[in-house]
């Protein structure tokens, strides 16, 4: 199989499975907060998490501490995509990388590690980026020899994951947070490279003597989020988050969401991990796609119609044949192809095709995309359209990039479209039903129907699925 694969994602099976994340959104300030003062060592530690960040343009954090006086330290990602290490104290240091880090599809590991009592500055904090210590740039300070971070302190404000004591909220994945006491470690202490693939992979971090103000966060408990399974006991407090931040979109099972860099009408805002997409309410039409383009196989997404701002009733949603390269709405070219809510109609190369139901807000459209067969099936709440007869569409190898996205936008007027697409990681509730290899979860059963093509077992998009089963 031919796919698109995002940089640093564990693909295959075996070894050590990271089940799950939490999703961070920056507009909704969400955040994990200590709320206890820490009290261990300051000078030696280590900090490891898996990120998978959803936005570029605006700093965020990793995570910080902060005194109410003003002072903190925090490890960020700039807008730009620096990662560093910065602290209003001049004696804790403050440093950045030459490399950019702002891959929008993949997920990283990060590895703080500090040990202030080195006679060498440069071995007193290390980074390391899947797997690999990475250079300091040159306009960096390392600690003073035996300093204190800000780190693993607080007063009134006490440490933060996702943000700091002025915000900055984090914005993306993150899964797999782990902090050891009194000890400067390595990579390898929290990952290791496939041997088949070269990927860094997490392994399992449980027998680690993780210290007096250690712990590790791994999201299985969606009630409470902020549980600490080290056995140190030393729970965070979400804020802003809910059961349904849980996800399973991880560093071993990279699941797609919708694309931000390749937005070309970018008045479209897209949030919650880039699964929620407002169109803008002008004359642009052009649709957002997948992270993952696809040229093989069978494949399933929902979109939840979540609400439009006017009478005018004017969503696509379907697949498209190229990235976004200008304002043409879903299905004005012959290698794109849109079903359309007010009518129920498919567009394809800017022509209506009788096709299903129209659909409106709180419906939940199932698309189906064989490329086996290179048939398009839709359903409406669980319904297949047409009775179960697919659109038959342009093999993947004519169209310009050679892969199909899945994709949705709105049809003009001055409206606002509001969809919450699932590629087995929902926004809405209510979702149960997993693929036939067990990934994923739907409104709807993505291999259940009679298809035309004799199609089955129809996969969520997912980096687990790319390996078993292409």
């Amino acid at each position: 199989m031919s796919i698109i694969i995002p940089a640093n994602s564990a693909t295959g099976g075996g070894g050590f499975d990271a089940a799950n994340s939490v999703r961070f959104d920056d507009a909704s300030s969400d955040y994990f907060r200590w709320n206890s003062a820490p009290s261990g060592n300051r000078q030696k530690f280590t900090w490891s998490a898996w990120f998978k960040r959803s936005s570029v343009g605006a700093t965020q954090i990793l995570a910080s501490a902060s005194y109410s006086g003003g002072d903190e330290g925090y490890l960020f990602l700039s807008g730009g995509g620096v990662l560093g290490w910065q602290s209003t104290n001049s004696g804790d240091g403050n440093l950045t990388t030459a490399m950019l880090w702002r891959d929008l599809s993949a997920w990283y590991h990060v590895v703080f590690s500090v040990d202030t009592t080195q006679s060498t500055a440069t071995n007193r904090i290390k980074l390391y980026v899947n797997g690999s210590q990475y250079t300091w740039d040159g306009n960096t300070t390392q600690p003073n020899q035996n300093q204190s971070l800000y780190w693993n302190v607080g007063d009134t404000y006490y440490p933060y994951i996702g943000r700091r004591n002025g915000g900055d909220y984090f914005d993306g994945y993150m899964a797999e947070i782990v902090q050891v006491n009194n000890a400067q470690l390595a990579a390898d202490s929290f990952g290791e490279f496939d041997e088949d693939s070269g990927i860094w992979k997490p392994i399992d971090v449980s027998g680690l003597t993780f210290g007096d103000t250690g712990y590790y966060l791994n999201f299985q408990d969606s009630s409470a989020l902020g549980n600490d399974v080290s056995g140190e006991n030393h729970d965070w407090t979400s804020y802003n988050l809910a059961a349904i931040d849980q996800t399973t979109d991880t560093c071993t099972n990279n699941f797609a969401t919708i694309n931000p860099l390749d937005n070309f009408y970018t008045p479209h805002s897209l949030s919650e991990g880039n699964l929620k997409q407002t169109t803008d309410s002008t004359s642009g039409y052009a649709p957002n796609v997948s992270t993952f383009a696809l040229d093989e196989g069978k494949w399933y997404f929902e979109v939840k119609y979540v609400s439009r701002s006017s009478s005018d009733n004017y969503n696509l949603i379907g697949i498209k044949g190229s990235q976004v390269i200008n304002t043409n709405f879903l299905g004005q070219n012959n290698y794109e192809y849109g079903y359309y809510s007010q009518s129920g109609q498919y567009y394809n190369n800017n022509s209506g095709n009788s096709y299903g139901a129209s659909y409106d807000q709180g419906d939940i459209i199932g698309c189906y995309l064989d490329l086996d067969n290179n048939k398009l099936y839709f359903a409406k709440n669980g319904a297949l359209q047409n009775s179960g007869t697919g659109i038959s569409i342009t093999d993947p190898a004519s169209t310009p990039s050679g892969y199909y996205f899945f994709a949705a936008g709105d049809y003009g007027g001055s409206l606002t479209i509001v969809n919450e697409w699932n590629f087995g990681n929902p926004l809405f509730t209510g979702t149960d039903k997993s693929d036939a290899n067990g990934y994923g979860s739907f409104e709807y059963d993505p291999s259940a129907g009679t298809f035309d093509s004799a199609s089955k077992d129809f996969l969520a998009i997912c980096t687990k699925n790319l390996a078993e089963s292409g």
